[in-house]
Formats: C-alpha cells, sequence, structure tokens
C-alpha cells in the first residue's frame, strides 16, 4: 500500500480527519471540540494519505529537544492493518533520529504487537 506521509495542513486536512474521529465514537469524542484545532496545529502533526484520501494522522510534541511523546495516532477502521499506524510511528524517528520517541497509550497490545517497549505508566492528576 503506497501511502505518503506529511506534514498536516489545516485548511486540507482538518476535514477528512474531524471525519476519522467522529467515526471512533465516544471514545474520541473529546477531540471533536473546536479547541482540539489548536493543538493539531501547534503539536508536530503528520497526516497519512492514500489514493488522496486522509487515512491516518499522529500528534506528537517536542520536549524540548529531550523526546518525542506521540500524544494521539489514529487510523481510519477501513485502512486498519495495513501498517499505517507504524509508518506514521516510523516517521518521528525519521525526522526526529536524535531523540528518544515515546507514545501515551491506551491500546498497549497494538504497541507490543510493533515491537516496542512498554516503560512507565501513566497517572491522570486530575480530572
Amino acid at each position: 500500500m503506497n501511502v505518503v506521509i506529511r506534514k498536516y495542513n489545516p485548511s486540507k486536512d482538518y476535514s477528512q480527519l474531524l471525519q476519522i474521529i467522529i467515526s471512533e465514537g465516544d471514545e474520541w469524542k473529546e477531540y471533536l471540540h473546536p479547541k482540539y484545532k489548536i493543538p493539531l496545529e501547534q503539536s508536530i502533526t503528520y497526516v497519512a494519505y492514500y489514493n488522496e484520501e486522509l487515512c491516518g494522522y499522529s500528534r506528537s510534541i517536542n520536549d524540548g529537544d529531550f523526546f518525542i511523546w506521540i500524544m494521539d495516532l489514529l487510523v481510519d477502521k477501513k485502512y486498519r492493518g495495513h501498517g499505517i499506524g507504524k509508518k506514521l510511528m516510523e516517521h518521528h524517528i525519521l525526522e526526529f533520529p536524535n531523540l528518544d520517541v515515546f507514545v501515551l497509550s491506551d491500546v498497549d497490545a497494538y504497541y507490543q504487537k510493533l515491537g516496542y517497549k512498554k516503560e512507565g505508566s501513566l497517572f491522570k492528576v486530575r480530572s
């Protein structure tokens, strides 16, 4: 599958990205808030395209050139199983070869399947 990954362009990508989020239902409903546009633009956001259709995206932050933290990774349900999520993850490694890359996860089994090592835990300090 020939997937093209590039930097996010709000005017070109937001509407298709929003459709992928909507298709996820309640799990991603907080990402439907208009204020999510701000972190999409201010973060390191990549989009994956297959045949002119946005099929996935990732959003990460650079922690002062210490680490890259992947905050969001989502692939459209109809494109899952084709390695698009892995390609988005690997794109961070290519773009930031001298930094460790971490992902915040609620689907640990997926990242373990890709061969990534689990390190630490995440705790919610405030609701």
